[in-house]
């Protein structure tokens, strides 16, 4: 376990500015607007201000004002932040990206949360500054496993863990892997599949808007669940390709009301260009299954503008559902939209099992 500090060379960012310098932009049908993917003029006007507006290095010191470390499990270099509460018997507390996040997702929940939890952020195994996965087999229930060995390693004998996308799914998969030591799982995307019968209104609309994505998978997905590799050499090859693949995601799985700023997705488009990690993160698609077990008490927020929208009795034939709220906006990016209505309602979950809690106001590192 070793302190860690983001440093991306001076060469790296001369290379994407020579490269932004020589994109080779495609054509456009006139008027096509969404129809055929994020429209050429959005993704110039975003390489434009990555080029010449944008600051790395005032967003890469921003990251190194929170504490970051990096360790070895299972052959695989792990990079976490960690932050410490004030209260030395707070619970722990796992919070999991997913793709094309990074931990850039949770610069809003640190303060907040950090009154009650000591809060342990991991770069997913394959992502960011966790680096590529060297071999086969990186799939949830080996991350769940890596997890668990690094919250063995903080000391940390019990923890809570919270998710979304990737995230929840990884979540979930600690629960069934270390049911004894999970104390609950909170998840802000639960997609949930199964028989229609008895099922009614917003429940089966629901239902069936989950059972069609599921049938009619994305071009996305089928890419990075099916020729991850094959997609990896253009997206690590061209910054504008990288820019354009996420920043689609940005703007479709978002609450309409809903502001991400631009450099805040510049930033985690940024990592995932200097870590050359496009095609390690797509790999969890090919590795990784769907749906999974956990025993453990699960609390679920679920988001009006998310890609599917989890429907309850569904989710209660499978789950042990304690908690459950439905928040009034919000989409896929869920820390990112609304990171004070997701952290009240983590925070309310984790007391409803018993998590200490303290007043709050003490200082902690905020980006």
């Amino acid at each position: 376990m070793a302190p860690y500090r983001i440093d991306v060379p001076r060469a790296d960012l001369d290379d994407l500015a020579d490269r932004l310098d020589r994109t080779r932009w495609p054509d456009e049908l006139p008027g096509a607007g969404w129809d055929y993917g994020i429209p050429l003029a959005r993704v110039r006007e975003l390489a434009e201000r990555w080029r010449h507006g944008y600051d790395w290095r005032a967003h890469e010191a921003e990251l190194n004002k929170v504490p970051q470390f990096q360790t070895e499990i299972d052959g695989q270099r792990v990079h976490f932040l960690h932050v410490r509460s004030a209260s030395p018997d707070a619970l722990p507390l796992l919070l999991l990206h997913g793709w094309p996040g990074s931990v850039l997702e949770f610069r809003d929940l640190l303060g907040p949360l950090a009154d009650d939890f000591h809060l342990v952020v991991p770069s997913l195994p394959g992502f960011g500054f966790s680096g590529p996965a060297g071999e086969r087999g990186w799939d949830q229930q080996r991350i769940a496993r890596a997890l668990a060995e690094l919250m063995t390693r903080l000391g940390y004998p019990s923890f809570g863990a919270h998710g979304g996308d990737w995230g929840a799914g990884i979540a979930k998969a600690l629960g069934a892997v270390v049911p004894e030591r999970v104390v609950g799982v909170h998840v802000n995307y639960l997609p949930t599949l199964g028989p229609l019968d008895g099922l009614t209104g917003e429940d089966r609309e629901r239902a069936e808007r989950t059972a069609a994505f599921a049938a009619n998978r994305p071009g996305y997905q089928v890419l990075q669940a099916t020729r991850p590799q094959t997609i990896s050499y253009a997206l690590t090859d061209s910054p504008v390709g990288q820019l354009a693949w996420i920043a689609e995601k940005f703007t479709e799985w978002i609450d309409p009301a809903s502001t991400i700023d631009d450099d805040v997705l510049l930033t985690d488009v940024s990592i995932y260009w200097f870590t050359r990690t496009a095609g390690s993160s797509a790999r969890l698609a090919k590795e990784s299954g769907f749906g999974g077990s956990c025993p453990v008490p699960m609390g679920v927020a679920v988001l009006p503008f998310d890609i599917v929208l989890s429907v309850r009795p569904l989710a209660e034939r499978v789950y042990d559902i304690r908690h459950w709220t439905e928040l009034p906006r919000g989409g896929h990016f869920a820390a990112l939209e609304v990171p004070a209505e997701l952290a009240a309602d983590i925070r309310a979950f984790f007391q409803l099992r018993g998590a200490p809690v303290r007043p709050a106001g003490t200082p902690v590192p905020r980006w």
